[in-house]
């Protein structure tokens, strides 16, 4: 290919010309000029593009990140590509030529990040700077080639209207929920991967009235809250030497010193579920968050499960007691035919003869 064959002698004119103070489009464009001046302008602006996206940019999954209907990205080594759009999964025609090729777009996602893979650690998270999730398994680990997957998220995101409109939310649904966060209720969100949790989260931030004080707290900073008074914080992974990371149990235990009114966490996955559960048996109640699980009642288990990881040897029924008392309600989502987000059941925690139960309030019929 042509422009494979121009992208290796980029490299010894870029040599020469960069002390000259020459750009590096001056040069890839100079150079396509001279090996393929017969070709038609059109053509030879498609192999400029083809090799800055190859040097500089994200190779091949430029043009798929160019479509905004695109959800996510997975790659499967350099020639398995699928992308999900409007929740379903297909694969695509876009391919690496070799999983040299692919390595090197991932070291230029990695890198302005401080983060890397190699054979020693051959996994890393790392977020775009549109806010795009990405993850990263290299071999040995990934057997047939490295792993990237990218989860896209726009930035903007439904509102309650909108939700309704889709038919995520029933009408009834939309009050049920407005009152509860009106009425300061403390809510989890609760649902698979990619079921729409966070988007409806963000969606119940809308309730929150405009005079609170907003403290979000993220892996990654996703939700887009409509008040002004918001602090968002994010978590940050250890540096390639292993230093300097902060935890969401690190912020939520600093965000409790910060006089939040609401505090939005964007996913309870670790030993924070202990800290969270405190906060709301001191005062600090309506907050929101959402639970990987498969059911409402799942999702009490989870949390309690989680509450147990933070190993200061608490009781099982201490933690029940905190969340029969913190917790109001739990709201679950699941896909339905076709990709559909659904919110498809919301459940009141209750107290119950193991301690803590859920009760059903609405089901989608």
């Amino acid at each position: 290919m042509l422009a494979a064959e121009l992208r290796l002698r980029l490299v010894e004119r870029r040599r020469a010309e960069a002390s000259e103070g020459v750009g590096l489009e001056a040069t890839v464009r100079g150079l396509v000029d001279d090996a393929a001046g017969v070709l038609s302008g059109p053509r030879r602006e498609r192999i400029v593009d083809l090799i800055l996206r190859d040097t500089v940019g994200l190779g091949p999954l430029e043009e798929l990140l160019a479509d905004r209907a695109v959800e996510e990205l997975m790659v499967n080594g350099h020639d398995h590509v699928y992308v999900e759009r409007r929740g379903r999964i297909e694969r695509s025609d876009v391919r690496f030529e070799s999983d040299q090729q692919l390595r090197d777009t991932i070291e230029r996602i990695l890198a302005p990040v401080g983060r890397r893979v190699d054979e020693l650690s051959p996994m890393a998270d790392a977020r775009l700077a549109d806010g795009s999730r990405v993850n990263v398994v290299i071999p040995p680990l990934a057997v047939d080639g490295p792993a990237l997957s990218v989860r896209r998220f726009t930035a903007s995101r439904p509102d309650p209207d909108g939700l309704v409109a889709s038919g995520t939310l029933t009408e009834e649904l939309r009050t049920l929920l407005a009152d509860a966060v009106a009425a300061r209720r403390s809510i989890l969100v609760s649902g698979g991967t990619g079921s729409g949790k966070t988007t409806l989260l963000n969606a119940l931030s809308a309730w929150i009235g405009p005079d609170e004080r907003v403290v979000t707290i993220e892996d990654a900073a996703e939700l887009r809250l409509r008040q002004t008074h918001v602090v968002r914080l994010e978590s940050r992974p250890p540096s390639v030497e292993g230093r300097g990371e902060v935890t969401i149990r690190d912020l939520l235990r600093n965000a409790l010193r910060m006089r939040p009114d609401r505090i939005v966490i964007g996913e309870v996955r670790g030993a924070e579920a202990l800290d969270l559960l405190t906060a709301l048996n001191t005062g600090h109640d309506g907050a929101l968050s959402t639970v990987h699980a498969n059911s409402p009642a799942d999702a009490l288990r989870r949390v309690e499960t989680l509450a147990l990881m933070a190993g200061i040897g608490l009781p099982h029924e201490a933690i029940r007691e905190q969340l029969a008392r913190g917790v109001d309600l739990l709201v679950h989502m699941a896909r339905g035919e076709g990709g559909a987000r659904l919110v498809t059941e919301v459940a009141e925690v209750v107290r119950a003869a193991a301690g803590v139960g859920v009760r059903e309030v609405w089901r989608r019929g």
